[in-house]
């Protein structure tokens, strides 16, 4: 069973890799030697790198207190989340799906070997409590691919301890850098590996030999770039690098969620979701700039994975909404054991949904997904405007959706009360986080007008979505009651909050007239 651990730590390089005298570090009452230990461990990554692109990390490694299989992500510069499984000869088959968004069908094998000896210190305070760990890494690095090649260096490494105060840390560096230690120009041994040992041979190697005979190659001119090609890697200029660079956000967000859809971390289906739904709509609302013949496609799938996604995310809303309502009930209108029929409901149909989910993800049309949205974004589809400057390209496109939305949400208001007005209401939702979604591609292009535009579509769906999760919770509600009734207990209760959503529905079908009228008498565009 895999385990996670938050690890903060800071790497450092100096000439001499000598520690200062740290008890000098504020807090620190005293340093104990932990003695040096021997560590070995072989890092696995497909033949393209892929993990190693996306800074996550994956090894096998004996030595030390933690031997075993350890699978890192980053969370933030110097923040890692480190899970591990035990010791095996094999991957684990829970680290394999933890990277198979970004691995695909690719092969993991290893790529680097790496030997070092730590010798480790702790840095305790006046109560004799763990602060942080301090290590000198002599460490020997081989390249297991590639012809080999090796590399030797000597590194410093400062671990906070679990719970610990990160600004910690800026005191233990402060000391460092005085005594002429600077921070590690890699994020990681294997980043640095990497690096030194690409074109490094092996020591005492005939090639080793003949590449200190042998001048530098001289790099190869960059092939011409069609001029509306969208610069992958620079400030986005056109209206198609606008584009591009917000379908590769969340293309980027669809294979970083996977560990954490997988993991159940909370919040994390609701964020995948949103992220198929920003790639559906920037595909329709900016097909002035991307060829429509290679986006639908693309976008039937994302629409077919949304639908997976919600089956889980609507219960766990509606699991919140109606636990929350029965919390403020006054004690004498809850009759029977409502609270735990509505958990068991929960739970029941929570674990089936992540099941079925997680099946999904490892599917092949899930990541035959990632693979086309992998060669919209390497050959971008691009019509003739993708070329032309953003602003006029990228304002309409926004001010069309914002059309289609007045359209609905009109003819939403002049429908009475009843399934046909929460039908329209439901459909003027949808529309309104395309806008806002179209306004949030256009938002680096066209500044403060695009960003009010998206405040005001975000207020929109807060009102529209409360409405929407209202007609979902009754319809609940009805099936709880249904089988509350059948088993002999009191439906009254399920009565009373079902009277409560419909008032709630009745709220914001109230105030949505006035609201509209301010958003569209303001709209920029």
């Amino acid at each position: 069973m895999a385990d996670t651990k938050r690890e903060i730590e800071r790497k450092y390089e100096s000439d001499d890799a000598a520690l200062p005298e740290l008890t000098r570090v504020p807090g620190v009452a005293s340093v104990r030697g932990r003695g040096v230990t021997h560590l070995d461990a072989t890092y696995h990554d497909t033949d393209d790198q892929r993990l190693a692109a996306s800074s996550v990390t994956l090894r096998r490694r004996t030595g030390g207190a933690d031997a075993g299989w350890h699978l890192k992500f980053p969370v933030a510069p110097g923040v890692r989340d480190e899970i591990r499984a035990p010791l095996s000869d094999t991957l684990p088959d829970e680290l394999a799906a933890l990277v198979r968004s970004r691995v695909r069908d690719r092969e993991l094998r290893p790529v680097v070997r790496l030997r070092s000896d730590r010798d480790v210190r702790h840095l305790l305070d006046d109560q004799d409590r763990l602060l942080a760990e301090v290590s000198v890494d002599t460490v020997h690095a081989e390249r297991l691919t590639g012809g080999g090649g090796e590399a030797r260096w000597t590194e410093i490494e400062v671990e906070l301890a679990d719970d610990g105060d990160p600004a910690f840390l800026d005191k233990v560096e402060k000391r460092l850098r005085k005594a002429g230690v600077r921070p590690s120009s890699s994020s990681s041994k294997l980043a640095r590996a990497l690096a030194e040992t690409e074109n490094a041979p092996a020591a005492g190697s005939p090639a080793q030999e003949a590449a200190a005979s042998t001048p530098p190659a001289t790099a190869p001119e960059a092939a011409p770039r069609n001029k509306h090609r969208p610069r992958p890697h620079g400030t986005p200029v056109t209206a198609g690098d606008h584009v591009l660079a917000y379908v590769r956000a969340q293309r980027d967000a669809l294979v970083e969620l996977d560990p954490a859809v997988r993991q159940d971390v909370p919040d994390a289906v609701h964020r995948m979701r949103v992220a198929t739904r920003r790639l559906r709509s920037t595909f329709r609302s900016f097909r002035s700039v991307l060829d429509r013949t290679a986006t639908e496609p693309v976008a039937a799938d994302l629409k077919w994975l949304a639908a997976e996604l919600g089956k889980d995310r609507d219960q766990e809303v509606l699991a919140e909404r109606l636990t929350q309502a029965l919390g403020r009930l006054p004690a004498d209108q809850v009759n029977g054991p409502v609270a735990e029929r509505l958990a068991a409901w929960s739970e029941a149909r929570h674990k089936g949904a992540h099941h079925e989910l997680v099946a999904i993800l490892d599917s092949r049309r899930h990541l035959a997904l990632l693979d086309a949205l992998d060669a919209l974004l390497a050959d971008p589809p691009l019509r003739k405007k993708a070329g032309a400057r953003p602003e006029k390209v990228l304002a309409k496109s926004v001010r069309k959706d914002f059309g289609k939305l007045t359209a609905l949400v009109e003819q939403a208001l002049e429908l009475p009360p009843g399934t046909e007005r929460d039908t329209a209401l439901h459909e003027a939702r949808k529309k309104t986080k395309r806008t806002r979604y179209a306004a949030e591609a256009a938002a680096p292009a066209l500044g403060e007008p695009a960003e009010d535009a998206v405040r005001d579509m975000k207020s929109l769906q807060g009102l529209l979505g409360d409405h929407q999760d209202s007609v979902m919770a009754r319809r609940t509600l009805r099936e709880l009651a249904a089988v509350a009734h059948a088993a002999g207990e009191s439906d009254f209760t399920y009565g009373v909050l079902h009277a409560g959503e419909a008032h709630r529905a009745g709220v914001a079908e109230e105030a949505l007239p006035e609201a509209w009228s301010s958003i569209s008498r303001a709209f920029p565009f």
